[in-house]
């Protein structure tokens, strides 16, 4: 039996964390660390808004958690430098074992309203830079001598939103009902591989992005009264469920979806 309170589970993987220097993806990197993998962790260190960028947030990150991580500070929406981000990982730890596609965006707006723009922005890193890191990471755990013991495990970051529509949420809905499937028609193509391939949908999360979108009071309560639980999610919430898809514990688990949402898409 896997007992996830042990700290030994991942002791030898590598993983890569997209957008793992903050939020979600900060408390993910600090999991699977204190489960004994080494992480390279992706991110350009962006605001809120996502209109400026700060790589020395990653670079702390990487050096609070300790040796073994490291930071990738460039863009993961480019495919070159993306390509670079799980090639650390391979010049670094020797591996690449897990790839948590955590990197994402969102633009609120009508779908009336919608600049193309902001559709192009938020579907380039959602979708289209999930689908290349997927690829890249597949690439190279192919690669590794017997993959198919050892097994694989990537982790596409969806939504609650990826399950259901929501006002002023198309683009976003758009990406994530894509991640899904794209979750799905990967895990049937990596199964013979013993990759598996899962998503987590969470509801809303306590993070700094949240807590801005939160300001709006009437959008605050209106989002928690749909959350059947009556409140939201922690960032331990999905950083154990990522340590679970990641680990043994999971392994007959592939191209479905951890829905963490205190029961939103229930009703």
């Amino acid at each position: 039996m896997i007992n996830l309170s042990e700290k030994n589970e991942l002791n030898g993987r590598v993983a890569l964390v997209t957008g793992g220097a903050r939020g979600i993806g900060l408390a993910i990197t600090k999991s699977l660390v204190a489960h004994g993998a080494k992480v390279v962790i992706a991110d350009v260190g962006s605001s809120i808004n996502g209109e400026s960028f700060d790589p020395s947030v990653a670079e702390s990150a990487a050096q609070e958690i300790g040796n073994n991580v490291i930071a990738y500070t460039e863009s993961i929406a480019d495919p070159l430098t993306a390509k670079a981000s799980v090639e650390l990982a391979i010049k670094k730890f020797g591996a690449l074992d897990i790839l948590v596609n955590n990197a994402g965006t969102n633009r609120p707006e009508n779908f009336s309203k919608v600049k193309t723009k902001d559709m192009n922005y938020v579907v380039d890193l959602n979708i289209k830079a999930a689908f290349n890191v997927a690829q890249l990471a597949t690439k190279v755990m192919l690669k590794t001598k017997k993959r198919k013991a050892l097994g694989g495990s990537i982790i596409n970051m969806s939504s609650q939103l990826g399950k259901v529509g929501a006002p002023n949420r198309s683009v976003y809905n758009m990406t994530k009902f894509g991640i899904e499937g794209l979750t799905k028609g990967m895990a049937i193509d990596l199964a013979k591989n013993n990759i598996r391939v899962n998503s987590i949908c969470p509801t809303f999360v306590e993070t700094p992005l949240v807590k801005k979108f939160f300001k709006d009071k009437q959008f605050k309560k209106a989002m928690i009264d749909n959350i059947p639980l009556g409140r939201l999610a922690t960032e331990s919430d999905i950083a154990t469920a990522v340590v679970y898809l990641a680990s043994n514990a999971s392994s007959m688990l592939t191209g479905s979806s951890l829905v963490i949402d205190g029961g939103w898409t229930a009703k």
